[in-house]
């Protein structure tokens, strides 16, 4: 039985479930899996979503949004190729869950802040963005992630250019600022598509002469990303 919330038993679970990704070939590099041992996802939940933390499925955070599944947290991770150091925008941070975890492979605690990277995570709908502000706060987080409400489909100015930048809802193309806010050999993973049901994973690159060429990794199936070059406008 989970006592308080039983902090003890999520971090069993959480040790189960990254074993799980890890023996599947999901989570490959250590780093990445080190993260997410650390982060703990049921500080970014609503209370009734709390119990099932560990269950590898998409949760519902509120206002008609998902937080994604512990398997594509890995895949993001795993295919923008997160290193020490990197610039990450994240586009559409829901609960600041999977922020924290970009932000504890580019920024560990453990490494000096000399040579941290950050993470800028916006969220379009307020509320959201209020609650991520709380749950990274509280998650200890708040000096390695800036949680921004706003619409990033056009682009964030604040940090770019960006090594890494993450759509975490599906466009219907590939926005023309992301790109032009992506560093020479930045890597962009977006999923593109119908606005409901399928879409695909692109991850796309920016050579450093500035030409772009993208791969097809997945198929995916996201909420639609809101905004002035999304879905829902």
């Amino acid at each position: 039985m989970d006592r308080a919330l039983g902090l003890t038993d999520y971090s069993e679970k959480r040790r189960g479930a990254v074993e799980a990704l890890r023996s599947e070939g999901v989570l490959r590099t250590d780093s990445v899996i080190q993260a997410m041992l650390k982060v703990p996802r049921e500080k970014f939940l609503r209370s009734d979503e709390i119990p099932y933390a560990y269950v590898d499925s998409p949760l519902p955070i509120g206002y008609g949004q998902t937080t994604s599944a512990l398997h594509m947290t890995a895949m993001f991770c795993e295919y923008s190729e997160l290193k020490l150091g990197q610039k990450v925008l994240e586009v559409g941070g829901g609960c600041g869950y999977m922020s924290c975890v970009y932000a504890e492979v580019v920024a560990p605690a453990e490494r000096p802040e000399r040579e941290w990277g950050h993470v800028w995570s916006v969220e379009i709908i307020k509320e959201l963005a209020g609650f991520a502000v709380l749950n990274v706060r509280r998650a200890g987080y708040e000096n390695r992630v800036t949680v921004i409400h706003g619409d990033a489909s056009v682009g964030l100015r604040d940090g770019a250019p960006y090594d890494v930048i993450i759509v975490a809802s599906a466009a219907p193309d590939i926005p023309d600022p992301l790109i032009e806010e992506l560093a020479p050999n930045g890597v962009l993973l977006i999923p593109v598509g119908t606005p409901h049901f399928f879409q695909e994973l692109l991850r796309v690159r920016k050579c450093q002469d500035g030409k772009i060429s993208h791969d097809n990794l997945a198929g995916v199936a996201f909420v639609p990303l809101k905004g002035k070059l999304g879905w829902q406008r």
